[in-house]
């Protein structure tokens, strides 16, 4: 079963759709503005590294379905050195 399909199975027994969910990144600095344009709207929060290399960035959302969230991480997977928790 391939990484999606299984996210997408812990997702629906977990939760009841629809539903809030809080996604969680970093990313380098330079590639921010990348990743906020592939999120959805909703309360985001950001941390720099100590260095101000990289950047923490949280989004808590309504979302209708998993496949909202996957569709999420799929476009934010294209984004070079991106980290998603």
């Amino acid at each position: 079963m391939a990484f999606f399909d299984q996210l997408k199975n812990r997702l629906d027994t977990v939760h009841t759709w629809p539903s809030n969910y809080l996604f969680k990144f970093i990313v380098p600095m330079h590639k921010k503005g990348e990743l906020l344009n592939v999120l959805p709207t909703g309360l985001i929060e950001e941390k720099l590294s100590r260095t101000g290399k990289y950047i923490s960035i949280s989004l808590k959302t309504r979302v209708e379905a998993s496949d909202d969230i996957i569709a999420v991480y799929k476009k934010a997977a294209l984004i070079e050195g991106i980290v998603s928790l």
